[in-house]
This record gives C-alpha cells, structure tokens and sequence, in this order.
C-alpha cells in the first residue's frame, strides 16, 4: 500500500509541474513530450509520467499525434469559444453560491488582486492576475469539485487568449468590468455578479471571434494585392 501512495503523489507531483510549464508558456503548443526525457527530468519511472500525461491529455492541455506521441496541445478559435461557453456556465453558477458567502476579507483580497493588475506592465502579469481574481470571485462557493473544473477551464482559456485579447482589449475594459463585479458582490447582488460575469466573458469571446475574423480578412487583401505570376 505505501508504494502505491507514493507512486500517485510522484504522478501528480508530475502532472502539476507539467501543466505549470505548459500554462505558463515554458511548453509552447506542439512542443513534444517524451516519455523517456520527462522521467530522467523527474527521476521517476515512465509508469507516474504515463499517468500524470493522461490526466493532462483530459484536461485538454496535451494530445497525442500519429508518429509524435504526445504533445503539448494547440487549440482552433472554435474550440476556444466553445470552452469560454462552458465558463460562462461554471463561473456564473459559481458567483451565485459565493456572493452570499462573501466576508470583508475576501472583497479586500479581490481589490488587492485587482490593484496589482492596474500596477502590472506585461501581458503575462495581466493575465496572472486576471487568472487570481478570477479564482478569488470563485473560492466563496465552498465546492471544490466545481471551483476544479473552473481551474481547468480558466486557465486552458487563458493560456490560448490572454495575448490575443489583451492586445485587442488592452487593460482598461476588462478591469473597468472587474470592478463593477467587485461592486456588485460588495452589494451582495449575486444574481448582478451573475449577469455582469457572463457579459464580461462572452466580450472575451466576442473580441476573440472579431479578432479571428479580421485576420482572415486582411490575410485575403494581403494575398490579393500580391502581383500575379507570369503566364
């Protein structure tokens, strides 16, 4: 029995330090994932590095790809969309069993959070901080098992669009939004905390859809302005 203990906190040891790597850009999409290079990395067996890769492949963040094994994952815009659908979903649910269990010092930690992310100078640090305030709105529900699928889904959303929304965003809007969350909540409206989190992700989605959008165009106008071969 104890062996079997501890070969599943080396896996999961494993899996949290690989989907780290992976949300935190280290591992960029297609990047491929031996098995053999991740157990000399982790001094451990390939049996903890199979489970930790399959358990990251469930949560979206790996594939496996014919003849490559497994990789780290990259993600169409649909795919995208579809997942900002489901935190709608989570999140919303989410606030409106945490508004009422709000005390002081949460409303004073997702100001503090939200105060870093005004003083903050890179994309990477917005989106951290975007990623905490987020995770602090969420925390009062007191359900694990849900505050675990918003994690997954947060953060894999994230990692795909936080440069890409916040070069169409840029920093202003989405914090003028978590205030007025903020707000709310302060209020102890859970149902306007609801609304106004439902709007501020499908916006992300919104500007994520546009952006795609007027990339194709002008990769089109691109293309049609170049001179045509000789005949």
């Amino acid at each position: 029995m104890p062996p079997k203990k501890d070969s599943k906190a080396l896996h999961e040891d494993i899996r949290d330090r690989l989907r780290e790597d992976i949300l935190s850009g280290v591992l960029a999409a297609g990047t491929p994932l031996r098995q053999d290079a991740l157990a000399e990395r982790f001094s451990a067996s390939r049996i903890p590095v199979r489970e930790a890769l399959r358990q990251l492949e469930a949560e979206g963040l790996i594939a496996h790809q014919l003849n490559r094994g497994a990789v780290v994952a990259g993600m169409s815009v649909e795919q995208i969309c579809e997942m900002l659908d489901i935190r709608v979903a989570l999140e919303c649910h989410a606030a409106r069993l945490a508004v009422p269990n709000m005390v002081e010092r949460d409303f004073i930690a997702m100001e503090s959070i939200l105060k870093a992310y005004s003083e903050s100078k890179t994309i990477p640090e917005w989106a951290e901080h975007n990623r905490r305030f987020h995770r602090a709105l969420s925390a009062p529900a007191n359900n694990q098992r849900l505050l675990r699928l918003i994690e997954e889904f947060c953060l894999n959303t994230d990692r795909y669009t936080h440069v890409a929304m916040s070069r169409a965003t840029g920093k202003d809007k989405p914090q003028e939004d978590h205030f007025r969350i903020v707000e709310a909540a302060r209020a102890g409206d859970a149902d306007g905390v609801a609304a106004l989190l439902e709007v501020h992700i499908l916006d992300t989605k919104k500007e994520l859809m546009a952006s795609a959008r007027i990339g194709a165009i002008s990769s089109l106008s691109l293309r049609g302005a170049m001179p045509s071969a000789a005949v």
